[in-house]
């Protein structure tokens, strides 16, 4: 009986761990080719948290920052050389790959991008929407 009731518990963790929404944890993979993100729209719950795993398949660096329209401004006018203290922002060397958590809030919509010159005016960003 101790058996049954272990497993029970076991899967009722694992279930927990996949469910999506509020606590939950979940890894999104991007790769960047061409200076470009392979996905530009990501769909999240509130309480969500997203760990990001950023590859790098071009020879030149590039970040990932997410957030609201005001942080891309301060990135994209900013002068921080690499990225990766904070939740959400990550540089990432040529062909290599990096890692960033980040926990989102209350429904809305948010941005991901690079600031690496001139990328986010090429294009280099997506949309979050959190519902």
């Amino acid at each position: 009986m101790k058996l049954v009731a272990a497993i029970v518990v076991a899967a009722g963790l694992a279930l927990t761990g996949c469910a999506g929404g509020h606590g939950s944890e979940r890894t999104v993979e991007l790769t960047v080719h061409h200076s470009r993100f392979s996905l530009d729209e990501l769909h999240v719950r509130p309480g969500e948290t997203i760990r990001f795993v950023l590859r790098n398949t071009d020879p030149i660096p590039h970040e990932l920052i997410v957030g609201d329209q005001s942080v891309q401004d301060v990135h994209e006018a900013g002068t921080e050389a690499h990225h990766g203290d904070r939740p959400g922002e990550v540089s990432v060397a040529p062909g290599a790959t990096a890692v960033t958590t980040y926990r989102f809030g209350s429904p809305g919509r948010l941005l991901f991008g690079c600031h690496v010159p001139g990328h986010w005016a090429y294009g280099m960003r997506g949309v979050i929407t959190i519902r």
